[in-house]
């Protein structure tokens, strides 16, 4: 049985992230969508809130394998918590050229580190490849609509952080 490991800041989860998770089930029978906690960071949403909405999303586009994924926080390097968590795959979303570049960088150290660990890259969807969380957060703050850019649940909740 493969596991796969699939990090991010998730916040909030972009119908990008909700299509490689799709992607990373086709190819993996576990996935661990390991949200990563930056002490010197402050994020639009606490790891509860974004647990929650990965798995609203998840079980919105995807019921029958909701069961199959698993959501965890981590503060370390990543090949050490995939570790941890019994993962051989590490799962990387690519958009563009840019990514490739950095993520071919992150690949070569992270195999140095943990050659036991493969990194799997997987291509957004044509109309996911804009979408940033950066970008997601910056329009909603402003009160743009972004309901074509998030899962249904996200968008409520940036939403109700609005009103707030």
């Amino acid at each position: 049985m493969t596991t796969a490991f699939y990090p991010g800041s998730f916040d909030p989860m972009t119908n990008g992230h909700l299509d490689v998770l799709v992607q990373a089930l086709n190819v993996a029978a576990k996935v661990i969508v390991a949200i990563g906690i930056h002490p010197g960071k402050t994020p639009l949403f606490s790891f509860e809130e974004r647990a929650d909405l990965i798995r609203r999303s998840l079980n919105e586009s995807l019921p029958e394998r909701a069961g199959d994924v698993a959501i965890v926080s981590f503060d370390d390097l990543v090949v050490d918590a995939a570790r941890r968590h019994g993962a051989t795959l590490l799962v990387r979303g690519l958009r563009d050229g840019t990514d490739l570049d950095y993520e071919m960088q992150m690949a070569g150290m992270n195999r140095q580190m943990a050659p036991d660990i493969q990194t799997l890259f997987l291509p957004a969807g044509t109309a996911s490849r804009p979408i940033t969380a950066t970008l997601v957060r910056q329009i909603a703050s402003m009160g743009g609509d972004v309901s074509a850019f998030v899962p249904n649940a996200v968008h409520e909740a940036l939403q109700a952080k609005r009103k707030a």
